[in-house]
Parts: structure tokens; sequence; C-alpha cells
């Protein structure tokens, strides 16, 4: 595994530290196990999952601006954790309403010694954004135009982004969204492996 995992990130041109690659490693093994009586994600099979969820998460860290994030629809911790892992000097917010994900969060976050992320169970409408975040992120959650709608308490007002994944770039999504908020850029991505497109879209209010 850790043969493929350096074959991907040489691919992608990521140069990570060994005990990051060790954390992501160990994170795939658990979601490998719990993945079993959980279900928490589609791909069963863990080389798929370094290109799928790792190197999918990973690859937006160089367009992310600021220290505190909040991932929205987490799941099982996806882009969250990745970034986390390799970002140790930010804090995300791992924000889900189901508990057996939290659960599987939670675990992930001792058994991985993760102190910069916080496991929160609770619908993003409900969530106090207290202080504000300077990221939201999302992956596989919803429209453009739901997550601004229900997030928009989220980011800081000024300085504050917010990060979509989406597959082929979302130019009816892009078209809709309300006047209160920017396009400030959509990025190509580039997933080593990955069949089809990725595209991360940033957002900011105007």
């Amino acid at each position: 595994m850790l043969q493929k995992l350096d074959a991907l990130l040489n691919q992608a041109g990521i140069v990570l530290p060994d005990q990051q690659k060790h954390q992501l490693l160990a994170y795939v093994g658990m979601l490998d196990k719990w993945n079993k009586a959980y279900n928490l994600t589609s791909v069963r099979d863990p080389y798929q999952m370094l290109v799928r969820h790792i190197l999918d998460s990973i690859v937006v860290n160089p367009h992310l601006q600021g220290s505190r994030f909040i991932d929205v629809g987490t799941g099982p911790g996806l882009p969250g954790i990745p970034l986390a892992i390799v970002r140790p000097d930010a804090h995300f917010t791992l924000l889900d309403s189901l508990g057996k994900r939290v659960r599987f969060l939670r675990q992930v976050q001792h058994e991985l010694g993760l102190t910069n992320i916080t496991p929160v169970q609770s619908r993003v409408e409900e969530f106090p954004a207290e202080p504000p975040f300077d990221g939201v992120i999302s992956r596989a959650f919803a429209s453009l135009q739901d997550m601004v709608s229900w997030c928009h308490h989220l980011p800081e007002p000024t300085q504050g982004r917010f990060y979509a994944l989406k597959g082929v770039r979302p130019d009816e999504e892009l078209a809709t969204l309300p006047e209160r908020v920017g396009v400030e850029q959509v990025v190509k991505l580039s997933v080593p492996e990955l069949e089809g497109e990725r595209h991360l879209v940033i957002l900011k209010a105007r």
C-alpha cells in the first residue's frame, strides 16, 4: 500500500513526510474495516480508496486559504481527514448529521492522534459558526446554490470562502448562484488514475 501511495503522490507532484503517509494509510485501513459494518463508502477496494478518497481530497490543499475550516456533510471524513493530516497547522471541524459517521470520525481522531479535527453531529443549518470559518468545504454534498443557502452563516463575512469539490465543471449551477456570492475561481484538478473530471469551485461573498 505504501508503494502505491508513493507512486500516486509522485504522479501528483505531492511530497509528504513519512508520518503523514502512515496516517493516511491507517485512515484507509480504518475506513476499510469499519465500512463492512457501517457502510461508510461505496468504494470497497483499499487501493481505489487511495485514488478516489485520499488523492482526490489532498489535491485541494494548495488552493485553501486560512487556518480554520469546516467540512460540511463530511460523511466518513472526506475530504476533511486527509486534508487535516497533510495540513497539521490548520483546524478542521467535521460536520455530519449521522451518528454512526461521527462515531467513526471520533475513533479515527483517537487512533491517529489527530489534534486538529473536531467531529460534530449536527445539521449544517443548525450549527452555530462562532467564530466564523476561513473556509467551508464540501464534497458530494449539495448543489452550489444549496450549499451557499444552507451554509451562508459559516464563512467569515469578508475573507471567508466556499470550496466545493465537483466532477465536471458545474456551469448550470454556477449560472444560478445568488448575486451575493461571486465565483473567485474554478480550478481543474488533476488526480492520478481517477477516471472523469474533477473541479474545485471557489466562491466568495461579494
